[in-house]
């Protein structure tokens, strides 16, 4: 993960191992991105007319501005020509990370669409800003300072003159390094020790297509604004157009050193962290040894004991039954039994690799085929994972769910066997040219008719309420008949019987099939896996991919263009044409418009699996009008990886909000 302001090389380059020392260093929390400091719309500048051309271009340069700016934290363009023309500018924070910028950029770029309804705004967040406006964005605007109210909320200090002497000298000092600097990113931050248990912290920045000395002028102005709001308090925030200036008693910025400097806690970090290393490596070695060579009871624990120890529940909403499950409902394998199953687990029986392990074909000796889960010996999570499957759905009996049908512990392996799905996975056959040509409209609409019902069986109909967090064509199974089976319950949560959402600090899922709410806030219910449904449901309609689909220059998501075209009266555009061969044009254009009512950007305008499970097998029944869905589904750019693949992460923690 790179950060805006890239660390500069000199003649005191960092070598190899002291990078690698370092390392830790990288993994330091992700700045929160919280609610917008400062929104300003102004209505003065002519009409703003919906639906016209201006709207349009204004719309497509704030989809396209995260990420024509994330890599480099700074971005101005304009689309359109006369009287329609649209500039905006975009800048992050310069100390923080690509995909931090890129998650800001996607937040201001939706509020400012939504809140504005003017021909020129801006938007200020405190770790980017975005501006628009009907004329050219270049250079020095006319200073016009804003601060947020919690400017307000700071501290007095106990020396005002003093305190602002040195705060004054601080970022007169970050002026010059910002303007004149030479990292050429008219961003810098310092501190200065102000008494024995106090150091003001600084940070300044202006937008990069201002001169040096426009960054000068408008940073001085900055400076004066900071003194009449803030002076004598402990901290102050100014920011304007075209430049920032903030200062607190606390650390709130994140940059590494510049210039290879080596200040005291980068060598205590140092000489720590791998003598820490090397003193856990001793203990794990002579703890492991005295096991070997001391009592044996831990490993003499009955299966029993174990699969007790790993399916206690954490969480107080699961019931105390979930606790111990009898060995009807879930048997255990041996692992010579599972091994001779799978070949010794050979690549040729290897049907495919998941976020936490890999998936192998065997055959019992009765003849019975089975797929076995064997999680990572090396992820926390996959233990996890395998707590999380048996917890959910040992008990769960449902046509569209894939069945557990035991598991196997043995050392650090953990194997769970599921029944066998011959057809793989959907994926395979909505994206596979090949595989396209076995699906007609019946079974089509079969499988999503499958899907929503063993949806509203997790949601509704079982004993729990389950939300399934990575709903997506991989995680559907089709066995002999084509019916459609949800697999992989590890990132499952359980609710509890009056709970209707839950926020979470771990985002797991997959992007392109991610509620909105989820990638950005870490909200999820029922609705999020609606809205993964949703994109699932309009994939199979058109046989495209949600993820990387901004790349094919129709609209920045699959849902955007369906509703585009859909709006526009020519829904059967969307359909794939295999499908229009086998397909009543009404009932094909219907499923499209469930699909956008399922991904509906709030949560409160999508369906529920109930109403969608009804309006699917009616014909007549009224459909509400969809809205607009949300410029993007989770965060839509790919980092690293093919415009065919969808881009997974296992899990993506950050200080408030917020991703497999």
């Amino acid at each position: 993960m790179t950060m805006c302001s890239q660390i500069l090389k000199t003649d005191k380059e960092l070598t190899f191992s002291h990078v690698f020392l370092l390392l830790p260093l990288l993994l330091l929390s992700t700045p929160a991105i919280a609610q917008p400091m400062y929104t300003f719309c102004d209505s003065g500048t002519g009409n703003y007319t919906s639906n016209s051309s201006f709207e349009n271009n204004l719309k497509h340069l704030l989809q396209s501005l995260p990420s024509n700016t994330y890599l480099t934290c700074f971005n101005i363009t304009s689309m359109g020509i006369d009287a329609n023309r649209v500039s905006g500018r975009a800048l992050c924070r310069g100390d923080v990370t690509d995909k931090v910028c890129w998650i800001c950029l996607e937040n201001a770029s939706r509020e400012i669409m939504k809140e504005c309804k003017s021909q020129e705004a801006i938007i200020w967040y405190e770790l980017c800003q975005v501006h628009y406006s009907y004329r050219i964005l270049s250079g020095m605007d006319a200073y016009t300072g804003k601060y947020p109210l919690w400017n307000n909320q700071e501290k007095n200090v106990s020396d005002p003159l003093s305190f602002y002497e040195v705060l004054n000298d601080l970022m007169r000092n970050l002026t010059i390094k910002a303007a004149q600097g030479p990292s050429k990113l008219m961003f810098g931050t310092d501190q200065v020790k102000f008494s024995r248990s106090d150091t003001i912290y600084g940070l300044v920045q202006c937008t990069r297509d201002l001169t040096v000395d426009s960054c000068r002028k408008c940073l001085s102005s900055a400076l004066g604004d900071l003194k009449a709001c803030c002076y004598g308090r402990g901290g102050g925030t100014i920011f304007s157009r075209s430049c920032n200036m903030r200062y607190g008693l606390t650390r709130f910025y994140d940059t590494p050193s510049v210039k290879g400097e080596w200040k005291t806690w980068m060598i205590v970090l140092v000489i720590c962290v791998p003598t820490f290393a090397a003193a856990v490596l001793v203990g794990s070695c002579v703890l492991y040894y005295r096991g070997r060579t001391g009592t044996q009871n831990d490993e003499e624990k009955s299966q029993r004991a174990l699969l007790h120890n790993l399916a206690t529940p954490t969480a107080a909403a699961i019931t105390q039954e979930f606790n111990l499950l009898s060995s009807q409902e879930l048997p255990f394998m041996e692992l010579a039994t599972i091994r001779a199953a799978t070949n010794d687990f050979s690549e040729s029986n290897k049907l495919g690799h998941g976020g936490f392990g890999t998936v192998y074909k065997g055959v019992l000796p009765n003849g019975k085929e089975i797929a076995v889960k064997r999680l990572s010996k090396k992820s926390w999570q996959g233990i996890e994972e395998f707590k999380n499957e048996i917890i959910l759905i040992a008990k769960l009996q449902h046509r569209n769910l894939v069945r557990l049908l035991g598991c196997g512990t043995e050392g650090q392996e953990k194997l769970l066997i599921y029944e066998f799905m011959p057809n793989k996975s959907l994926d395979i056959f909505i994206f596979d040219a090949d595989k396209r040509q076995q699906l007609n409209w019946e079974i089509c609409h079969n499988i999503i008719d499958g899907i929503a019902r063993g949806l509203l069986y997790l949601h509704e109909d079982s004993r729990l309420k389950i939300i399934h967090r990575d709903l997506k064509p991989n995680n559907v199974l089709l066995n002999h008949d084509m019916v459609a089976k949800i697999s992989d319950f590890g990132m499952a949560r359980i609710f509890g019987e009056n709970q209707n959402a839950a926020n979470t600090r771990r985002i797991v899922g997959t992007y392109g099939y991610m509620a909105p709410e989820y990638a950005m806030e870490g909200m999820f219910s029922m609705k999020s896996d609606v809205f993964s449904f949703g994109v699932i449901l309009l994939e199979i309609i058109s046989g495209k991919r949600n993820s990387g689909f901004h790349l094919t220059g129709h609209a920045h998501t699959l849902p955007a263009y369906a509703w585009k075209l859909w709006n526009e009266g020519k829904g059967l555009e969307f359909v794939h044409p295999l499908l229009t061969e086998s397909c009543p044009t009404e009932v094909v254009l219907r499923c499209i418009h469930i699909g956008l009512l399922c991904v509906q950007e709030n949560p409160a305008d999508r369906l529920t699996m109930s109403s969608v499970v009804v309006l699917l097998e009616s014909k007549s029944m009224a459909l509400p009008e969809p809205k607009q869905p949300p410029f993007s589904v989770g965060i839509a750019i790919q980092f690293n990886q093919s415009p065919t693949t969808p881009l997974s992460v296992n899990e993506l923690a950050v200080s408030s909000f917020l991703p497999r």
